[in-house]
């Protein structure tokens, strides 16, 4: 058969499929009204394992993977079927719904708001973007962030969560699965690192750059050819620039912004000097509170997930079966537990829509630990 012959007797199989399935998912309804008047729960490990084992039977060793595979995401579809005819609400659905009733429908314009690091940080620049005019308190480190924000001395916090270049910011999400938050809005900042230094040094005096870890990953090919310079960790890009400036040392630099340069006193020997020219880095606000505020597209979970095959698949499975996009996925060790993650997803949705309803009432039920951390907008331009 040519090609054109070919595709017609897949469409008549496609046909027979589509027919076939839509059988089998009226029965799964079936069994889910039943389930729900015997009390019975929807998941069945037991069932689920043995159909599993019977179907790479049947297929034979040519199919048997991709028939595991397969029936894998049927199962997960009709557990979610069998959810939404049995969708009960709730605690965590309440409280979503509550928190979507009582914020105020405008994002405040001015607050107090707590960031790690000096004035002219890139923090700065992220709060000024939520804020119109934010009251910004100043924090020595992104733990002290999120305890000026858990015990009430700022409303909100502003922490950055990922960089284009330099990846996900690690201690942020160690702190994530100790403290107790929810992100109320994000926002994305244009990176520009340069080499600022005191008036009049010449870059041949320099033996010494200091700079946070991340710009340094992220100007790591301008270090490179700077083969006679220390380079030294600090806590921030600004303090790094206050650093150079009180020290009045000609051999120091700092890689900073350039707005560090007249705040600082300083002289921008070379501008822009990270690899890579589209270099953003992600701010969260969080809040001590569950703030949803009209809009709210994008939702933040963690979970941790059983330590087994096809646990996480499982919630992934869920999450593409209800036709969600998911935009990330990070994992880190948990303290004091042996091989265990705490997973954390961001996903698209809005916050309205009745897949967003379904996906909270369900992954509860699907993991060891659930927690979401709120849903929220991103602030662009």
């Amino acid at each position: 058969m040519d090609l054109n012959e070919l595709r017609v007797e897949i469409d008549k199989i496609d046909r027979s499929l589509i027919e076939l399935v839509s059988k089998r998912m009226d029965i799964a309804g079936e069994i889910a009204e039943y389930k729900k008047k015997n009390g019975l729960p929807i998941l069945d490990s037991k069932r689920e394992r043995e159909k599993l084992a019977e179907i790479s039977d049947m297929a034979g060793d040519k199919m048997k993977e991709y028939m595991r595979v397969l029936y894998s995401l049927i199962f997960e579809l009709s557990r979610s079927y069998q959810s939404s005819l049995n969708h009960t609400e709730t605690e965590l659905y309440r409280e979503i719904t509550s928190a979507i009733d009582n914020t105020t429908k405008l994002f405040p314009t001015s607050c107090t708001v707590a960031c790690q690091g000096v004035e002219g940080a890139n923090s700065t620049a992220a709060c000024e973007k939520l804020f119109k005019s934010p009251s910004i308190m100043y924090m020595n480190s992104f733990e002290a962030v999120f305890n000026a924000v858990e015990s009430g001395l700022c409303r909100y916090g502003v922490l950055p969560l990922e960089n284009t270049t330099a990846g996900s910011v690690n201690r942020v999400y160690d702190l994530m699965i100790s403290k107790k938050f929810t992100i109320v809005r994000s926002t994305r900042i244009k990176i520009d690192h340069n080499l600022l230094v005191n008036k009049g040094v010449e870059l041949s005096e320099i033996r010494e750059i200091f700079s946070h870890e991340q710009a340094i990953s992220q100007c790591s090919e301008f270090l490179s050819s700077l083969p006679n310079v220390k380079v030294t960790a600090c806590e921030n890009t600004a303090i790094a620039a206050e650093m150079v400036a009180k020290s009045g040392r000609r051999d120091a630099a700092a890689l900073s912004s350039y707005a560090c340069a007249e705040l600082y006193g300083l002289a921008c020997l070379k501008r822009s000097v990270q690899n890579n020219d589209n270099n953003h880095t992600r701010f969260i606000c969080i809040s001590k509170n569950l703030e949803i505020y009209p809009g709210a597209d994008r939702t933040s979970l963690m979970m941790v997930v059983s330590h087994k095959p096809g646990a996480l698949y499982k919630i992934l499975a869920r999450i593409y079966a209800l036709g969600i996009n998911l935009r990330k996925l990070e994992s880190r060790p948990m303290p004091d537990r042996d091989f265990e993650f705490m997973f954390y997803f961001d996903l698209e949705t809005s916050i309205y829509s009745s897949e967003f309803v379904r996906l909270i009432c369900e992954l509860d039920n699907m993991s060891e630990e659930f927690r979401y951390l709120g849903s929220y907008s991103e602030v662009i331009g």
